[in-house]
């Protein structure tokens, strides 16, 4: 009875191997559900940055057309009321414009002018309206009430392209550059993690790792120069 009691007791694991096996376990499986969850968020982004990261790098190759839209209205007096010069005007002011002329250019022009502030002269309002893969101004009278909005398109290569720059593309699509990034940075060290538990079972592991970041590094050094 002795001798099995024995034998029991060294055939068991100690508890602290035990607990050291559990954790590892637990990590590893955050590791794969963090990894899985941030390449579903980030597949279809990092998909669309790395195709326009190649457009951008070929730009200069990639012929585009621009294509500019004129387009003219008068306002109502009614609306001409509302931005009429006062004698006390100070020139060359900033402000917005007044709600309702922002919704009748919206309406009418397709504007899309905002609430941004814009350069009023006792002559005339100013806006530009810079876009993604485009530009425009608008400008209009304000003792005639003539407007002239100018749009400019450069085509859906150049729309991507800024896009991917965030350029002109205004606060939502800047915070879901920021969402993605995080997304990104997650997606990358928890593969980082996976490569450091599974490194034992693949030797070529940490060879490729420092290959992938010596490479970049060699480039910068030896062809691009400061």
């Amino acid at each position: 009875m002795k001798s099995s009691s024995t034998s029991s007791s060294d055939d068991a694991p100690t508890p602290a191997p035990r607990s050291r096996s559990a954790r590892r376990a637990w990590w590893t499986k955050q590791f794969y559900a963090w990894h899985w969850i941030s390449s579903a968020i980030c597949l279809a982004s990092m998909l669309f940055f790395a195709v326009t990261g190649i457009t951008l790098n070929h730009a200069g190759s990639i012929a585009a057309q621009p294509v500019v839209t004129p387009a003219t209205a008068t306002l109502p007096p009614a609306l001409l009321d509302l931005i009429t010069p006062a004698d006390d005007e100070v020139d060359d002011s900033r402000q917005p414009l007044p709600r309702e002329v922002r919704q009748w250019l919206d309406t009418e022009l397709d504007a899309r002018v905002g609430g941004r502030s814009y350069e009023w002269s006792p002559v005339d309002i100013y806006v530009d309206l810079p876009r993604p893969g485009g530009d425009g101004w608008l400008s209009i009278d304000r003792l005639s009430g003539e407007v002239e909005l100018e749009v400019t398109r450069r085509g859906w290569i150049a729309y991507l392209n800024d896009l991917h720059k965030g350029r002109d593309t205004g606060f939502e699509w800047i915070l879901f550059m920021d969402v993605f990034s995080v997304a990104s940075v997650i997606f990358c060290l928890t593969g980082l993690a996976l490569l450091v538990v599974h490194a034992r079972r693949r030797p070529s592991t940490w060879p490729i790792v420092v290959a992938g970041v010596a490479l970049p590094v060699l480039v910068l050094i030896i062809f691009v120069h400061t």
